[in-house]
C-alpha cells in the first residue's frame, strides 16, 4: 500500500503530515544533539526512550534517527574505508535512498509497532502481544543484509501487560545490529524494568517562535489569536492542530463566557455548550470539551493558588472571570476539588456511554454551587 493510499494512522494527529514526512524538526534541539554524541561515542545503546508531552516532536525525531542509522554504512565497510568523520546532523537529505523507501513504507531495516485494527476493522485501544511478536518475523526477513534495523513503537504508553511483557524480552536479548526507539508520553505507566533498560531523550514544550514555525510547516492556518492558542496548547503542536481543526478555540471562549456568568447561570449558554457535546458524530468534539473544561478549572484553582490568573490569557476576558470567580487559595482548594470529581465522573460517563449533554449539564451545575459558595 502507498503512503497515499494509507488510511489516518493511530501515529498520526487529524491535520497534521505522518512524523515520517515532517521535513524539519522544532525546538529538540538538545534532544536531537544527545543522540548524536551517543552515535558518534561508538557506544549507541539498543534501546531509546523519548519522553515529553504528547505533541512537541518525540516521533518525528524517531523516525529521523530510523532514517539516519539506515543510511549508515555497515560496520565491516567502515573498517575498509577508514572510519567516517563524526555525524554533526541526523539529516540524510530526501533525495537519499533510504528516505525514499521510508517513505514509499519499503525500507525492509525498518519495523513500525502502533495500535492495530481488530478483525472488524476499528482500531484497537491498545497495543496487543501479537503486533510486538510480529517483529520476530522482522527480525528473520532482514537479518540476511547484515544491516542495521530499527524498531519504532508509538506510542510504547498503549501496550498492555503481555505486549509490554514481550517487549521486554527483546530489550533485555536484543537483535543484532538493532535499535528500539520507544515514544512514550506517560513513562510513568511503563513497567519499571523497561524504563530501567533504556537510555532516556526528554523533550520539552515548544517557544512560541518554533511553535508558530512547527504549524507553520504543518500547513496550519494560523489563528489571529496566537497568545490564546500557546496558552491553550501547551506548547504541543499535536494539542495546537487538534484545538484549530476541531475549533477548540470558540469552545474555550464559549466555556470561560459561561463561566463568567457565575453563579447566577446563563441557562441559554449552557445549553448550548450540552448541544456541542451531543451533536451527532461528534465523538472528538466531546472529548476535546471535556479536556477544555478541564483546562477551565485546573485555571481556576491555580489563579486562587497563585492570586494572579495564568498568562497569557487562554480566551477574550479570561483573566477577569479567573481573578472574580477564584479570588483565594481557599476558593482555589474547592475548584481543585472539583476538577477531580468531574474529571472522574465524566469520564466514567463517556466509558459507560451516558449521554453526552447530560454529563455537560450535571459538571455546569456542579460549577454554578463552587461558584455560589
Amino acid at each position: 500500500m502507498s503512503k497515499d493510499d494509507a488510511p489516518l494512522r493511530a501515529d498520526q494527529t487529524v491535520g497534521a503530515p505522518h512524523p515520517r514526512e515532517t521535513l524539519q524538526l522544532f525546538g529538540q534541539a538538545q534532544a536531537e544533539q544527545d543522540f548524536l554524541t551517543a552515535f558518534n561515542s561508538d557506544r549507541l545503546h539498543h534501546g531509546w526512550l523519548l519522553t515529553g508531552p504528547q505533541g512537541v516532536g518525540k516521533a518525528t525525531l524517531a523516525w529521523r534517527i530510523a532514517a539516519f542509522l539506515l543510511s549508515q554504512p555497515p560496520a565491516e565497510d567502515a573498517g575498509l574505508f577508514g572510519a567516517p568523520p563524526p555525524a554533526t546532523s541526523l539529516d540524510i537529505g530526501m533525495d537519499h535512498p533510504v528516505m525514499h523507501r521510508i517513505q514509499a513504507l519499503a525500507e525492509p531495516g525498518l519495523a513500525s509497532i502502533t495500535r492495530s485494527e481488530n478483525d472488524k476493522g476499528k482500531l484497537r485501544d491498545q497495543i496487543v502481544v501479537d503486533d510486538i511478536r510480529a517483529l520476530n518475523k522482522f527480525f528473520g526477513l532482514s537479518a540476511t543484509d547484515g544491516g542495521r534495523r530499527v524498531v519504532i513503537v508509538d506510542a510504547a504508553d498503549d501496550m498492555n501487560t503481555s505486549a509490554a511483557n514481550a517487549l521486554l524480552k527483546m530489550l533485555e536479548e536484543p537483535p543484532a545490529r538493532t535499535t528500539l526507539l520507544l515514544v512514550s508520553h506517560q513513562p510513568s505507566r511503563l513497567l519499571p524494568t523497561i524504563r530501567s533498560r533504556c537510555r532516556l531523550l526528554r523533550f520539552a514544550p515548544l517557544g512560541p517562535e518554533d511553535m508558530q514555525a512547527a504549524l507553520t510547516q504543518a500547513g496550519a492556518e494560523l489563528p489571529k489569536q496566537a497568545d490564546h492558542l500557546a496558552a491553550l496548547s501547551n506548547g504541543s503542536v499535536g494539542a495546537a492542530l487538534r484545538l484549530l481543526n476541531l475549533g477548540g478555540l470558540q469552545a474555550y471562549s464559549d466555556v470561560v463566557r459561561l463561566l463568567d456568568s457565575l453563579p447566577r447561570l446563563d441557562r441559554q449558554r449552557a445549553m448550548a455548550l450540552a448541544e456541542q457535546a451531543a451533536a451527532r458524530g461528534g465523538a472528538e468534539k466531546f472529548e476535546l470539551l471535556l479536556t477544555l473544561i478541564d483546562t477551565a478549572l485546573a485555571r481556576l484553582a491555580r489563579t486562587g493558588a497563585t492570586g494572579t490568573a495564568p498568562q497569557p490569557e487562554a480566551a477574550p476576558q479570561e483573566a477577569s472571570v479567573l481573578s472574580r470567580l477564584s479570588p483565594t487559595p481557599q476558593k482555589a482548594r474547592a475548584w481543585a476539588d472539583l476538577a477531580a470529581q468531574v474529571t472522574a465522573r465524566m469520564r466514567h460517563g463517556q466509558a459507560v456511554n451516558l449521554d453526552p449533554a447530560a454529563l455537560v449539564l450535571d459538571t455546569v451545575f456542579k460549577m454554578q454551587d463552587t461558584a455560589a459558595r
